[in-house]
């Protein structure tokens, strides 16, 4: 029987750099009782305003849940929300000096509008286009200072398709992991899904998956599943694929092995940012015990308590914990 109490003290001793797209996150609760006489939309009467950590970002502050110690790597704007976001940096004690301020950029800011625990409307303020060369060579050799500085145990690469992750930078930065012994887990999105070449761990949603090797299919069981696996196998010569399957649970393929782990009963309030606390609890519980199957099972329950949270949240390690012990010890 595996000991979680131990398991996870030893979180304490790692290092993690989180490369990708960073973003804020602003929350407008309020309530609604008439629609506008102006159009046939609902008036939102705002009682409270509440900006989070999001993006990479939200990764990032999950490792920092979990005990562990996080880096972000990224590229913002040179401007107020880039302030905001690096006081939310600062306060949540992740740390942010590899980061680049971008003159060419604005910092990614979604703004929800949320009533009786229910997003009403959602607004982007972004730029999606790759980052400029000169912003693409200062995150480069940011990136490996950052390596040859603090020695990470992991980094992730998590990509929101916002611009900061250009195929060459996701090219450097394999690179210099493999040569350091670094692991690296991916959290993919459709551009840039078959650059991640020779990683350690590989997840992707199943709807990712899908559109990015144009396969048609409802039903989803394990002999699917790894024939999925061999293929991406093939294209990406990564070492683990781990797929999460929405309601039904997780898949993971490494070697001959392989499994589906199906979910925990939840009452869901929102999925936004379990991804993120997947990527994040699945490349922690890595690192520290090398065991996949150990990695699906605490990463499938801390995506799934997530889910019960309004808003993007990280996970609570003392819940985690907890759940561990209820639905794991055997």
């Amino acid at each position: 029987m595996e000991n979680f109490q131990e398991l996870f003290k030893k979180f304490s001793s790692v290092k993690v750099g989180v490369i990708g797209d960073v973003m804020l996150d602003t929350y407008m609760w309020g309530d609604v009782d008439r629609v506008s006489p102006e159009a046939p939309v609902p008036i939102v009467s705002l009682k409270k305003r509440e900006l989070r950590i999001g993006g990479a970002g939200n990764v990032a502050l999950n490792i920092q849940s979990l005990g562990a110690k996080p880096f972000v790597i990224s590229v913002t704007g040179d401007d107020d929300d880039a302030d905001k976001l690096g006081s939310l940096f600062t306060s949540q004690k992740i740390n942010c000096t590899y980061c680049v301020r971008s003159k060419e950029r604005i910092t990614t800011n979604k703004t929800r509008v949320i009533s009786r625990n229910q997003q009403m409307m959602r607004l982007d303020a972004e730029i999606t286009n790759d980052l400029c060369k000169e912003d693409e060579e200062k995150l480069i050799e940011l990136f490996e200072q950052f390596v040859e500085k603090e020695k990470p145990d992991v980094v992730i690469l998590e990509d929101y398709n916002k611009g900061v992750l250009t195929e060459a930078l996701i090219q450097v930065v394999i690179s210099v992991c493999k040569k350091a012994g670094v692991i690296t887990a991916v959290d993919p999105k459709r551009k840039n899904f078959l650059r991640y070449k020779g990683v350690d761990i590989f997840k992707p949603n199943l709807k990712e998956v899908k559109d990015a090797l144009n396969l048609l299919f409802t039903d989803v069981n394990i002999k699917l599943l790894q024939d999925v696996h061999k293929e991406l196998i093939h294209l990406l010569r990564h070492r683990i694929s781990f797929i999460t399957l929405s309601d039904k649970g997780v898949f993971y393929g490494e070697d001959s092995r392989s499994a589906i782990i199906p979910s925990h009963l939840r009452n869901i309030a929102d999925v936004s940012g379990a991804g993120d606390t997947v990527i994040a609890v699945a490349s922690l519980v890595y690192a520290v015990t090398k065991n996949v199957q150990i990695m699906a099972e605490i990463a499938n329950i801390a995506g799934g308590l997530v889910c019960e949270e309004v808003g993007t949240v990280a996970i609570d390690q003392e819940k985690l914990l907890h759940e561990c012990n209820v639905l794991l010890a055997q």
